[in-house]
C-alpha cells in the first residue's frame, strides 16, 4: 500500500512527512510534486512578513516582496531548495492568476464614472510617464552612464524605464483603503495607458531590432486593437452585464452563482487582453470597472444583511437611516468580498514569485552599482515628473504612483536579452534598477498617502 494512502497513527508527527521522498507523496503525480510544500511555505511566510513590515510602518506587499528576494537568494548562502521556484510553469501561473485577480479586484472598487471623470487628465500623466522616462533611457543616460553600446541597446533601456508595474501600486492604495482618492484613479487610469503605449514602445522597438525598421501600419494596428479593446469590452459589457446577470440569477441566484459570474468575467476578458497581445491585467480590471454593483442586484443578498434587517426597526430613527446606510455599502460590496479569500491565496504568492525573481549577484560589481543607481535616479526623475501635468491633486502621490516597474520591467529586459541587444552588464543595471524602484515606492507611497488625510486637499503638491 502506497504510504501517502495509509492512515496516520497519533503517535507519528506530521512532519515526519517532510523526511520522506517527495515524489512518494505526490500519491503517483509529478506533476504537482514539491509545488503543494512550496505554496505552503510561501503562503504562510508571506503572512508572517507582512504583518512585521506593518509594524515597522511599511506596507504588507513591502513584506512579500522582500521575503521573495530572500527565499530566491538563499543560494548565496548553500540554501538551493527554493531556486527552482521562479523557473516552475505551475508557480508562475498561479502567480499570474495572483496578479489578475488582484487588477480585477481593483476594477471591482472603481466606478466607472470616477474613472471617466480623470480620464484625460489619466491619459496626459500616462503620456508623460512614457515619453519622459523612453527619451531620459535611450537619449541621455544611456548614452551618457554605459558609453560604446549600440543603439539598440540604448532604445530597449529606454523601453524598460518606460514600464510601470499597476499591480505594485494598486495593492498600497487598496492596502490603506484610499483606491477611492482622485490621485489613485489618475493613477490606475494612467498606468492602463502606460501599458498600453510602453506595449507599443516594446513593439516598435522589437520591430527596429529585428527587421531594421518599423512599419507606421504596424503600430497603428497595435494601437487601434488595444483602444477598441478597452472601450468596447467596457461599452459592451455594461450592455451586456445588466441581462446576463438576470439570466443567471434566475438559474441560481445563490452567492455561488454571483462568484462564478465575477470571476469568470475576469478571467474571460484577461484572456481576451492576452489573444489580441495585450496584458491579461488590463482585461481584468476592464472587467471589474464594468461589473457596476447595480448590475449585480438580482443575485440574493448577504445572509447578514436579512438578519439584520428587522433588527433596524426597533433603533430610533436616525440611527436605523445610518444602519440602512452601512447595510446598502456593505450589499453593494458584496461581490467584491467574495473574491477576498482567493485574492488572499493567490496576490501573495505573486508578489513572492516577482521578488524571487530579483537575482542579488546582480549587485556584485561596485561598477554595476554606481551605474545602476545613476540609471535608478533617472527612472525615478521621469517616473515622478509625470505627477506635474495631474492637475489638483497631490502630485508627489501620482508620480511616485508610476514609478515602480516591477514584474513589467523584467519582462522587458528579457525581450531584450532574448533578441540579443542587452548584454549581462546592462541585464544587471536594469534588474537592480527594477529592484530599487520595485521595493522603494511601497514605503515611500504610504509615507505620503499616510500625511494627506482622507477628504483632505493636497499637501506637500510642488
Amino acid at each position: 500500500m502506497d504510504i501517502a494512502n495509509r492512515p496516520m497513527r497519533s503517535g507519528y508527527p506530521a512532519l515526519l512527512l517532510l523526511a520522506l521522498p517527495l515524489p512518494a507523496l505526490a500519491a503517483g503525480s509529478e506533476v504537482i510534486g514539491e509545488n503543494l510544500l512550496w505554496l505552503a511555505i510561501i503562503l504562510m511566510a508571506a503572512r508572517l512578513f507582512a504583518p512585521l513590515a506593518s509594524r515597522f510602518g511599511f506596507p504588507a506587499v513591502l513584506g512579500e516582496l522582500l521575503l521573495g528576494v530572500l527565499l530566491g537568494n538563499l543560494g548565496l548562502v548553500g540554501l538551493h531548495y527554493f531556486e527552482s521556484i521562479p523557473k516552475d510553469p505551475i508557480v508562475a501561473f498561479i502567480a499570474e492568476l495572483g496578479v489578475i485577480v488582484l487588477l480585477l479586484q481593483i476594477g471591482l472598487e472603481t466606478r466607472f464614472k470616477d474613472l471617466v471623470q480623470v480620464g484625460g487628465t489619466a491619459f496626459l500623466v500616462g503620456s508623460a510617464g512614457i515619453v519622459v522616462p523612453f527619451l531620459l533611457g535611450a537619449f541621455i543616460a544611456g548614452p551618457l552612464l554605459l558609453p560604446g553600446m549600440d543603439a539598440n541597446a540604448y532604445l530597449f533601456l529606454g523601453a524598460t524605464l518606460a514600464a510601470t508595474s499597476v499591480g505594485i501600486t494598486g495593492r498600497v492604495f487598496r492596502d490603506l483603503g484610499r483606491l477611492d482618492m482622485p490621485a489613485a484613479r489618475i493613477v490606475l487610469g494612467a498606468a492602463v495607458i502606460d501599458d498600453v503605449l510602453g506595449l507599443v514602445i516594446l513593439a516598435v522597438v522589437s520591430s527596429l531590432v529585428q527587421a531594421g525598421s518599423v512599419s507606421l501600419a504596424e503600430v497603428s494596428r497595435i494601437i487601434a486593437e488595444a483602444v477598441l479593446f478597452l472601450a468596447g469590452s467596457i461599452w459592451l459589457g455594461r450592455k451586456i452585464a445588466p441581462h446576463s446577470s438576470r439570466w443567471l440569477a434566475q438559474l441560481d441566484a445563490g452567492h455561488s452563482m454571483l462568484f462564478a459570474q465575477v470571476l469568470a468575467t475576469g478571467l474571460a476578458l484577461a484572456w481576451l487582453a492576452h489573444a489580441i497581445g495585450l496584458a491579461p491585467i488590463i482585461g481584468a480590471f476592464a472587467a471589474g470597472v464594468l461589473l457596476e454593483p447595480i448590475f449585480l442586484r438580482d443575485f440574493e443578498e448577504p445572509a447578514i444583511v436579512r438578519e439584520l434587517r428587522p433588527a433596524m426597526e426597533k433603533l430610533p430613527p436616525a440611527e436605523a437611516e445610518q444602519a440602512a446606510r452601512t447595510l446598502e455599502r456593505y450589499r453593494e460590496r458584496h461581490h467584491e468580498h467574495l473574491l477576498e479569500p482567493l485574492g488572499h491565496f493567490l496576490v501573495p504568492v505573486f508578489f513572492v514569485y516577482t521578488g524571487m525573481q530579483v537575482k542579488l549577484e546582480a549587485l556584485a560589481d561596485p561598477g554595476v552599482v554606481l551605474v545602476a543607481i545613476a540609471i535608478t535616479v533617472a527612472a525615478i526623475a521621469g517616473k515622478v515628473v509625470s505627477g506635474l501635468v495631474a492637475g489638483q491633486v497631490n502630485r508627489w502621490v501620482v508620480g511616485w504612483g508610476m514609478v515602480p516597474r516591477g514584474e513589467v520591467g523584467l519582462i522587458f529586459a528579457a525581450v531584450g536579452r532574448q533578441l540579443g541587444v542587452i548584454d549581462e552588464r546592462l541585464f544587471s543595471v536594469i534588474v537592480a534598477m527594477v529592484i530599487l524602484t520595485t521595493l522603494a515606492t511601497p514605503p515611500i507611497l504610504a509615507w505620503l498617502l499616510r500625511r494627506e488625510a482622507p477628504g483632505a486637499g493636497a499637501p506637500g503638491v510642488p
